[in-house]
């Protein structure tokens, strides 16, 4: 029988991001106890994604051991909510938690930042677009 651990958190309990905000962090655990230390640990990683885009909203923290293929194994996966119904997530399997846990970080905040720079790409396109259509002028003759 599956065992389920719900922690919900926020890395930052006094401050907030840029926009007044924090990202909520909510915390599973299956066939796992959620001790203290170990959802410290995961708020301190987690929350620290904030610092690449303070556009996430929630973050979803599932930490399982794995009891049937793969003795031993623990797997972390995360799913990072963003504006525009987008999701961002990431997942790592290592016979160590914590170290499931720092595999997952790097690849999140590369998504985040190609998440990034699609939207900002996005936005030049839409300025050069604007831009040769105030140019233009037929009733001026150069």
């Amino acid at each position: 029988m599956k065992k389920f651990n719900i922690f919900n958190s926020s890395p930052h309990a006094k401050g907030e991001n840029k926009r007044g905000r924090h990202m909520n962090i909510q915390i599973k655990g299956t066939n796992l106890e959620l001790t203290e230390p170990l959802k410290n640990y995961v708020n301190e990683k987690i929350g620290n994604l904030e610092h690449y885009s303070n556009e996430i909203q929630n973050g979803r923290v599932e930490l399982e051991t794995s009891t049937r293929h793969q003795k031993g194994f623990f797997r972390c996966e995360v799913n990072l909510d963003m504006p525009h119904m987008a999701v961002i997530r990431a997942e790592s399997t290592e016979p160590d938690l914590y170290a499931a846990i720092d595999l997952v970080v790097p690849k999140l905040r590369e998504q985040i930042e190609r998440h990034k720079g699609r939207a900002h790409g996005e936005d030049r396109r839409l300025q050069r677009y604007m831009k040769t259509i105030f140019a233009w002028r037929p009733w001026k003759k150069s």
